[in-house]
């Protein structure tokens, strides 16, 4: 188990952690020292043989009292991602080694929360079964940003017909708002900007509450340079307003702070710095 939120368990569901892109193409408007300014405020981010910055595709599996929910299900096996040749036609079993070490299947999961339809946020929802892509968890509910569904369905690529069309053919999508919430404890909360529905999410409970950042950002480093833009934004300056939005609303309630892409342990709290924040870890 990473943590615990009042009565709510959140266990790490890792499939990578590697090199990923290089500082200055990961924010191209970030200026020539971004490198060193990431070195020196997150130590260990960027790969000395390779220079690129290390990034950890996971998803965050949440234990309340009712429900068991995936927040998340990374980029998949079998799945087409020509970008990315390191995510192309994957064979791996960590991602579902993880699953299992937290104690479960995909049969126990009630609930697959998708912060918005990259590739690395829904690839697990399906597997490759006799040459077609099925749910890869037969009970599940699967929430799906309806802003994001239908932008990226319009005029669908190969993520959204691999790895969202299946869920909805299965009829075990539910289309959701922002505000949408799972019983008391789980609450999806506008981010856009890095694409036109993202949400983050908000875990309350016992008093306690902590936020998972989806793709509003990708290194710790974002929290002393919220304005840097991000390579794959689709909206950069509009993600700019999420981050610093969620960063200010994360400093002001101590909200613990759950990076999908921060650097391992990828948990931290967040302090209001100047006209910026600053990441601790822990």
């Amino acid at each position: 188990m990473l943590c615990r939120i009042g009565n709510v368990e959140v266990w790490r569901i890792l499939e990578i952690n590697a090199p990923f892109l290089e500082p200055g193409v990961m924010f191209p408007t970030a200026g020539p020292e971004v490198g060193e300014i990431i070195r020196d405020l997150v130590p260990g981010q960027i790969c000395p043989e390779t220079g690129r910055l290390i990034l950890p595709v996971q998803g965050y599996l949440l234990k309340t009292p009712r429900h068991t929910v995936l927040v998340d299900s990374c980029v998949g096996n079998g799945k087409t991602s020509p970008l990315f040749p390191e995510w192309h036609r994957r064979d791996d079993s960590r991602f579902m080694a993880s699953l299992l070490a937290a104690g479960l299947t995909p049969d126990d999961v009630n609930y697959v929360l998708c912060t918005h339809l990259h590739i690395d946020h829904v690839g697990w929802n399906t597997r490759l079964e006799d040459g077609r892509w099925v749910p890869t968890f037969p009970n599940a509910r699967y929430l799906l940003p309806s802003i994001d569904n239908d932008y990226f369905g319009a005029e669908p690529e190969e993520v959204y017909n691999e790895s969202v069309l299946p869920v909805i053919e299965a009829g075990q999508a539910e289309l959701v708002q922002p505000g949408h919430k799972l019983g008391d404890e789980v609450k999806l909360v506008p981010t856009p900007g890095h694409t036109p529905g993202h949400v983050s999410v908000l875990v309350t409970s016992g008093g306690q509450q902590a936020v998972i950042t989806g793709d509003t950002m990708h290194s710790a480093a974002q929290c002393w340079h919220p304005e840097w833009h991000f390579a794959y934004d689709l909206d950069a300056e509009m993600a700019v307003a999420s981050r610093r939005r969620l960063l200010e609303e994360a400093a002001e309630h101590d909200y613990r702070v759950l990076g999908s892409h921060v650097l391992l342990p990828s948990l931290g709290r967040v302090r209001a710095e100047g006209d910026a924040f600053r990441w601790v870890w822990g």
